[in-house]
C-alpha cells in the first residue's frame, strides 16, 4: 500500500491573503516584505444563516443625522482639512515624520476640545500616551498652554488597560499616541507588528462606533514616507492626515489623503514655535524674500495646494564651474523636473549651462511638485545666467514642454486673484489660460475675475517668448 503523501505546509501573506507552497520573502500578490508567514491554508467559506438584526433597516430619509455633524476642533486650520471638525465617531489617523509636531497639535487639540463650547457642555477627554511619561507630556502642555480640569492623560502600552480608561473616564474624544507602541495579549506578535496594529486598530473603532466616541491614531511613517503597518489600517479609519514641514523650518502643513466627511484637497498651514502651534490663515508671506531691489535669478508664481493658492518664490544661482561634471542641485524642488528645464532652456532658447553650476531653491522651506512652476523656474535660472532681474511685481505661472511650448494649468484665475491680492501687477501665463474650456473668453463679471481685472495678463506661446516678455515688462 502506498504511503499517503504528506502534506505540505502552507505559506499565507497576513497582508493581502495570498497563498504559496513555500516561504518567500516578498508577496506574490502585494509586493509587500516579510509580511509570508507558516499557517494552514484558508479554509472555505461557511455558509451562514441568517441571524436576528440590531437596528431595522429604514428608508434612508428616515435616518437622524443630527448626531453626526461635525463640531470644530478650535483650530480653523485643521477644521479647513477635516471639512468642518471632527464627527462623533470618527476614527482619524495622523501620520508624519518624528519629531515634525504630531504630539504637540494633538495636545493642542485635545485641550481646545476639552473647553466648554458655545452650547456650555463641556467635553471630556482622554489623552493616551504609549511614547512618553505622563509627567513628560505635562511638561510639554505647561509649554504649550494646554492645562485643563477636562483633559485626563494616561501612559499606557495594554489595549486591555486603555479600554479601561475608557470605561472610567468617558471620553468624548481620545487620542492614542501612538498605535504602534500599544499591544494586547491577546494575539501573538510585539506591539507595533502587523497583526498587533490589526487587532489594536480593530478594537479602537470598535469602541469608537458603539459609543460614539471620536478616537484620533498617531501613526509612524517608514523611510519612504508611507504609514507604517498594514495597509488595511488606512482602509478602516475615517480619516487619513498627513503632518508634514521641514525640521529646520516653523512652517507646518497637514493635508488629508482620504475622508469620508469632508474633501481632501484642502492644506492646512500652522506656525510651530516654542509656544505650541498656531494656524496660519495666509501663509503665503513665509515664502516670499522681502527686498529692496529686484535680484538675478529669482521669479515668483503661484501654486496650488489642494483649493488653496500659495505664491512662492523660486531662486536660482548659475556659477562658472570648476569641476568635470557641473553640479546640479536643488531644494524644494523635483530634481527630474529641474533638469528637463534647464534642458528646454539650452535646446530651445540657447541658453547653455554645460559649464556651469546650477543651484535651484525655493524659499521657507515650501515644496513644489507641481507643472506650474515649470516658467518660473525657467525664468530664475536665465536672469541668473544673463545677469538679468526680472519685476518685483511680476509672478509667471504655466508648464513648459520639451518643445519648448507653455501649456495651460488648472486653477489660473484662483492663482491670478491671489498675487492681485498681495500687489502683484504684471503676470505671464500660457496662452488660452483666460479661455473656458470650449474656447470662450471668461466673461468679465465672473466674480474670480474681479479681483484682478487691475494685473496686465501677457499670454504667450512658447518659453522663448516668455523670456522676452518677463525681462522687458515694467
Amino acid at each position: 500500500m502506498a504511503k499517503a503523501k504528506a502534506a505540505k505546509a502552507a505559506y499565507r501573506c497576513s497582508e493581502c491573503g495570498w497563498q504559496t507552497s513555500k516561504w518567500v520573502g516578498r508577496c506574490g500578490e502585494c509586493q509587500t516584505w516579510g509580511t509570508v508567514i507558516e499557517g494552514a491554508s484558508a479554509t472555505p467559506a461557511r455558509v451562514v444563516s441568517a441571524g436576528p438584526v440590531s437596528t431595522p433597516a429604514r428608508p434612508i430619509g428616515q435616518v437622524d443625522v443630527r448626531s453626526a455633524r461635525s463640531r470644530p476642533t478650535g483650530l480653523d486650520e485643521l477644521d479647513r482639512v477635516l471639512g468642518g471638525g471632527i464627527v462623533p465617531g470618527a476614527v482619524l489617523l495622523l501620520a508624519g515624520e518624528p519629531g515634525i509636531g504630531k504630539s504637540t497639535l494633538l495636545l493642542e487639540v485635545a485641550a481646545l476640545a476639552s473647553e466648554k463650547g458655545d452650547d456650555g457642555e463641556t467635553k471630556r477627554v482622554l489623552y493616551v500616551t504609549g511614547e512618553e511619561s505622563a509627567e513628560q507630556v505635562r511638561l510639554r502642555a505647561d509649554r504649550v498652554g494646554a492645562i485643563t480640569d477636562e483633559l485626563y492623560l494616561a501612559a499606557e502600552t495594554e489595549l486591555s488597560a486603555v479600554l479601561g480608561h475608557v470605561d472610567a473616564v468617558e471620553p468624548t474624544l481620545m487620542v492614542v499616541d501612538s498605535i504602534q507602541t500599544i499591544g494586547t495579549s491577546e494575539v501573538d506578535g510585539a506591539p507595533g507588528g502587523v497583526t498587533q496594529i490589526r487587532e489594536v486598530a480593530a478594537n479602537l473603532i470598535r469602541v469608537a462606533k458603539e459609543r460614539g466616541i471620536t478616537v484620533v491614531l498617531v501613526g509612524h511613517v517608514t523611510k519612504e514616507g508611507a504609514i507604517a503597518g498594514p495597509r488595511l489600517l488606512e482602509h478602516l479609519v475615517d480619516v487619513v492626515l498627513y503632518f508634514e514641514g521641514d525640521r529646520h523650518s516653523r512652517l507646518r502643513m497637514i493635508r488629508a489623503v482620504k475622508n469620508r466627511y469632508g474633501p481632501t484637497d484642502e492644506l492646512g498651514c500652522f506656525d510651530l514655535s516654542e509656544v505650541g502651534i498656531v494656524g496660519l490663515p495666509d501663509p503665503s508671506g513665509l515664502f516670499l524674500t522681502r527686498r529692496e531691489e529686484p535680484v538675478p535669478g529669482t521669479c515668483v508664481t503661484v501654486t496650488l495646494e489642494g483649493r488653496r493658492p500659495l505664491v512662492a518664490e523660486v531662486q536660482a544661482l548659475v556659477a562658472k564651474s570648476h569641476l568635470p561634471a557641473p553640479r546640479r542641485a536643488t531644494s524644494g524642488l523635483d530634481t527630474s523636473r529641474v533638469a528637463m528645464v534647464l534642458a528646454v532652456l539650452a535646446q530651445r532658447c540657447k541658453i547653455s549651462m554645460h559649464e556651469q553650476d546650477v543651484y535651484v531653491s525655493t524659499v521657507g522651506g515650501v515644496r513644489l511638485s507641481e507643472t506650474s512652476v515649470d516658467l518660473a523656474l525657467a525664468l530664475s535660472v536665465a536672469g541668473s545666467t544673463v545677469e538679468q532681474s526680472l519685476s518685483s511685481s511680476l509672478i509667471a505661472l504655466g508648464e513648459v514642454g520639451l518643445a519648448g511650448e507653455a501649456r495651460v494649468v488648472p486653477g489660473v484665475q484662483r492663482r491670478l486673484a491671489e498675487a492681485a491680492r498681495l500687489g502683484f501687477k504684471h503676470a505671464v501665463v500660457p496662452r488660452g489660460s483666460l479661455e473656458l474650456a470650449d474656447g470662450s473668453p471668461l466673461k468679465k463679471a465672473d466674480p474670480q475675475l474681479s479681483s484682478y481685472e487691475g494685473m496686465k495678463v501677457m499670454e504667450v506661446d512658447s518659453l522663448q517668448q516668455a523670456l522676452q516678455v518677463a525681462f522687458t515688462a515694467p
